[in-house]
């Protein structure tokens, strides 16, 4: 009986004490801590190198990598080569030529690993660097007037000369008639068809000119058409003659640069004393024939499609349609990289392009802050390997502007696209808005003929590339050569040094190029070698090119490299890294056309030294 009631009194304190606890609060669990998310190590300092075979390597030089919770982890990075290298504290011996692509890892304490990307060029074992050919620019210049004459009268008082690579006539006082102070060309033959004469040139003030065809079969004084007051200003320019000849004969070409006076009643309106006019050349246009064209595909962007872009390099774009229009939206140009960077793709409908067929295409386009480059036809695939057609591209800022070409096709082309090639920024833009619409493309059909020839003033003898002259492979191409808007320069010696004088910049490289190795001229570079091109140049003002040495008959440079030229001399050493089995000619090519070059009125780049350099592989 006393153990059943020891039990119950303790029952009923358990009880108790149960309801005690009740109501007292449990205690919060307390929080684990929370630990910081481990960051990826990095890797800084991996860059191409090139080595000679046989010559020990540091793979690890300027390399560093760190990680933000184990501090310095440079002790701890690896190497691995393909082809294969064996490396012995970060060292190698490479002892056979060729490319080598080299990983660099490390990996953190917290497992997350950092990877950087390098190449070794590795060079055969070569003898010592000697000249192979330097280039003389002391030679005196044989000029070439191609028939251009002056004629200066009585009352005038002028002088005339080819100097500096161009036709420069000093005017001290133009007489007291336009004839006064003339440049003329006579015999000039005719055939029935249509003419146009275009004269770059420019004046130290601006001053008038008359442009006439005189008909030398006439028994009189007659012309085909003239051009009057013609305004010569102090940037070059085309100043333009068209005429028709209704038969076959021949024509005096007139420039007249003395006394004018457009309007008698406002005498100071007049040709002014003491100035220079300087003539960078004469393009002449014979156009015979007639042609029309024939629309194959126009774009109907209200299904939205008909254009797409494709960036690189950093940059960033879309195609969007509204209201009829594709408008591509550049949010960011590359800060590294070319007009290649960013394409807007225009399809043609599934058409294919016949190579020697004559085509023509044309588009509005709308660009908000204005935007250069290339408008190509190419293949949408294979794009400059497949190219039917390369011309160039300006827009100016906030204008509908009408692009549009005739060309016969270079090549067959089966996915033929429209190509803007716009990856240079415009100035003080970071992003763009283009609207494209009124898509047109069609073949051109009849006998239409257009031949032109281009005389220039440049030195024929030691400095103009032609197959004539093997001593002198030097020559330029100018972007309005071949009509496109932009590109005039000339090229001349003097006092031992070889100058080149951009008149016109263009926005894209292409537009202004001086040219070693020209058409039956070129650069032969030996088999077996390798070679250095040594350049030592200034400019009047900073400019910058591109330095191009480029095998003939294609585009595979052997050296793309950048020169940034000052007012003061430097000395520039570009290096092959290749040998070829056979000898090979060349084309070495500055290429200066940019928007900044585009905006200064004249730059004159003097060259006092180019040499190039061989080192024979032993």
């Amino acid at each position: 009986m006393k153990k059943s009631i020891a039990v119950i009194a303790l029952l009923l304190a358990l009880i108790m004490c149960l309801t005690a606890c009740s109501g007292q609060k449990k205690p919060e669990p307390t929080a684990a801590p929370t630990e910081a998310p481990n960051t990826a190590p990095s890797i800084q300092g991996a860059a191409d190198q090139t080595v000679e075979a046989g010559t020990e390597f540091d793979a690890l030089a300027g390399l560093s990598a760190t990680d933000a919770e184990d501090g310095d982890l440079t002790g701890m990075i690896t190497i691995e080569s393909t082809p294969a290298l064996t490396f012995k504290n970060g060292k190698a011996t490479p002892e056979t030529a060729g490319s080598y692509e080299l990983v660099y890892s490390v990996t953190d304490k917290g497992g997350l690993t950092a990877e950087g990307y390098a190449t070794l060029t590795v060079t055969k074992k070569t003898g010592e660097a000697v000249p192979y050919k330097t280039f003389d620019f002391s030679t005196a210049e044989v000029t070439d007037n191609k028939g251009w004459e002056a004629k200066i009268g009585e009352s005038a008082q002028a002088t005339a000369a080819l100097k500096n690579g161009a036709y420069v006539i000093d005017i001290q006082n133009p007489g007291n008639s336009d004839g006064d102070v003339q440049l003329a060309k006579a015999g000039y033959a005719l055939k029935a068809a249509d003419y146009k004469i275009k004269i770059w040139a420019k004046s130290t003030k601006p001053t008038y000119a008359h442009i006439l065809a005189r008909n030398e079969q006439a028994e009189g004084w007659e012309t085909f058409n003239g051009a009057f007051n013609v305004r010569i200003t102090e940037t070059v320019a085309p100043l333009e003659l068209t005429f028709t000849s209704p038969a076959e004969g021949s024509a005096e070409l007139l420039f007249n640069l003395g006394k004018i006076t457009p309007n008698p009643d406002n005498a100071e309106d007049t040709t002014p004393t003491d100035f220079t006019v300087t003539i960078d050349k004469i393009e002449l246009y014979e156009i015979s024939g007639e042609e029309h064209q024939v629309p194959v595909y126009t774009a109907d962007f209200s299904k939205n499609e008909g254009v797409y872009t494709e960036t690189g390099d950093g940059a960033n774009a879309s195609t969007a349609f509204e209201d009829g229009k594709a408008v591509v939206t550049i949010d960011n140009y590359p800060t590294e990289g070319g007009v290649w960077s960013v394409k807007a793709n225009m399809t043609l409908g599934g058409l294919k392009i016949e190579k020697g067929q004559k085509y023509y295409y044309s588009f509005t386009i709308h660009a908000a802050n204005g935007q250069g480059g290339e408008a190509l036809v190419e293949s949408a695939e294979k794009s400059w390997e497949n190219r039917a057609n390369f011309n160039g591209l300006n827009v100016p800022a906030g204008e509908d502007t009408v692009i549009s070409n005739v060309f016969t096709a270079e090549s067959d082309v089966e996915d033929p696209v429209i190509r803007l090639q716009i990856g240079n920024a415009p100035e003080g833009a970071n992003g763009n808005v283009l609207t494209i619409s009124h898509v047109e493309f069609g073949k051109v059909e009849g006998d239409k003929e257009t031949h032109k020839t281009i005389d220039a003033f440049m030195p024929f003898g030691p400095n103009t590339a032609n197959a004539e002259n093997p001593a002198c492979p030097w020559q330029t191409f100018n972007g309005t050569d071949e009509d496109n808007d932009r590109g005039v320069g000339t090229i001349w010696t003097e006092n031992g040094s070889f100058f080149y004088r951009i008149d016109n910049g263009g926005t894209v490289d292409w537009h202004n190029k001086l040219i070693c190795g020209f058409g039956g001229n070129p650069l032969t570079l030996a088999s077996d070698s390798y070679y250095i091109v040594e350049i030592t140049a200034k400019a009047d003002h900073p400019v910058s090119c591109g330095v191009f040495l480029n095998p003939m008959g294609g585009w595979d440079p052997r050296v793309s490299e950048g020169m940034d030229l000052t007012t003061e001399f430097q000395t520039f050493r570009f290096a092959t890294t290749d040998t070829f089995i056979m000898d090979m000619d060349f084309e070495l090519l500055f290429q200066f056309g940019s928007e900044a070059l585009s905006k200064l009125d004249e730059v004159t780049i003097e060259f006092s030294n180019v040499t190039i350099y061989q080192q024979s592989v032993l």
